[in-house]
């Protein structure tokens, strides 16, 4: 029987799991490969310095509720202080000061498929919106076929009918279909995409080079300084497998299960990957900002460190292992968060913090010079479907039951 979370996390489109969860068990996270460090963050600024896991307390204050199975929240990096949240049936809204917008910034309703794992799943701005007025967003189509696109904005509306598809991807089953799409400081678009789904990856395609299934992709949206190719994007020259015959160019990395929320560390670039688990270990995969691509993250060889399925001996070959992996004790579905990078909570600065959509537990993350730490820093009551960032840095969670909080220090 297929016990997926991130398919919890949508599936039951309204129904709150939080019915199945009963008691608690206590399990923690556990550090995989401390990676000892000889500065405390060796792609960041020297100071400040994160203030330790064992000294920290968070809270979460309410932006807003009454959403409808909300996934995601950004800000537009443009200075208004606008956030736009992401719902799964195909729409997104603005709010200002807690205060929803009357009119939706987007409706695409009419064209994403919403069933299982479907839906309106992924949101970014462009880099220069301020400019520009473009965003890109992600979703699957009524065919259920991942889709990329690229709209423009006027004000406080974006025009439906500027809609420009990039990337298709068709989709064997309804879950594990991914959704986050983000840039890197690189300039380049980041594509998380999950392995077709059903349950252990029937179709090999987390170690198939020559699919785009289980993979993060890396397109150039602007076609700058892109090898040539008949599409919509272009293909980073220096991707890792964009000269391997038989590979698809667009992968920058693959053994992935459903990196259904990943993020950039904006101080740094360094990428953290909250990739779901299949019947046993979530994970948390970090890869620095000086990394050249092509990491194997292992699945379906590995279902986080452990060799998948059980009772199989270990598969050859060169895998990344996460930095935190953790048992169905302590969570069943991954959320994969940020590291605070703001103003308003300094006592939080530098940590990573990410949680469970099962569970409801929030955890921070520290890379110091020992190495990984993690720490529970909240035990709550939300299906923590997705962090988010402002403007601002500021950390957002998003609640599946329909609301937006703002996370705090205590």
């Amino acid at each position: 029987m297929l016990r997926h979370k991130t398919a919890i996390v949508i599936a039951l489109a309204g129904t709150l799991v939080l019915l199945l969860i009963g008691c608690k068990p206590n399990s923690t996270p556990v550090v995989v490969t401390p990676q000892p460090t000889t500065t405390v963050e060796p792609t960041a600024p020297a100071v400040p310095q994160p203030t330790p896991l064992g000294d920290m307390s968070i809270g979460f204050e309410m932006v807003t509720d009454g959403l409808s199975q909300p996934l995601f929240v950004t800000g537009a990096a443009d200075g208004s202080g606008r956030l736009f949240v992401v719902e799964k049936p195909g729409l997104v809204w603005i709010i200002r000061d807690g205060v929803r917008s009357t009119q939706p910034f987007l409706d695409i309703s009419r064209s994403v498929s919403t069933n299982s794992e479907r839906g309106l799943l992924g949101l970014v701005f462009s880099q220069s919106f301020a400019e520009d007025k473009l965003f890109y967003i992600n979703y699957t189509d009524a065919s259920g076929a991942t889709t990329v696109s690229r709209l423009k904005a006027t004000g406080d509306s974006a025009d439906a009918a500027s809609e420009q598809v990039l990337l298709k991807i068709k989709q064997p089953y309804a879950n594990h279909n991914g959704g986050m799409i983000a840039f890197g400081s690189d300039g380049y678009l980041y594509v998380g995409m999950g392995d077709g789904g059903s349950g252990g990856d029937p179709q090999g395609s987390g170690q198939n080079l020559g699919v785009l299934l289980g993979k993060m992709l890396r397109i150039d949206v602007a076609r700058e300084n892109s090898a040539a190719r008949d599409t919509e994007y272009g293909i980073p020259p220096d991707n890792p497998f964009a000269n391997k015959p038989g590979a698809s160019r667009e992968i920058w990395a693959y053994g992935l299960r459903n990196p259904w929320r990943f993020s950039f560390d904006r101080a740094t670039g360094d990428l953290w990957i909250g990739d779901v688990g299949q019947n046993a270990w979530e994970e948390i995969d970090f890869q620095p900002a000086d990394s050249v691509g092509g990491e194997n993250y292992g699945w379906n060889a590995y279902e986080g460190t452990h060799v998948y399925p059980p009772s199989t001996k270990a598969r050859p070959g060169e895998f990344t292992k996460p930095v935190v992996e953790y048992d169905h004790g302590a969570g069943e579905s991954v959320t994969g968060g940020y590291v605070y990078r703001g103003t308003a909570e300094p006592t939080l600065w530098g940590t990573y913090f990410y949680g469970d959509y099962v569970s409801g537990r929030v955890w921070g993350l520290q890379r110091t010079a020992r190495g990984f730490e993690t720490r529970e820093l909240a035990d709550t009551a939300y299906n923590i479907v997705s962090f988010g960032e402002d403007d601002a840095g500021e950390l957002y969670l998003v609640d599946f039951g329909g609301a937006i909080y703002r996370m705090v220090a205590k």
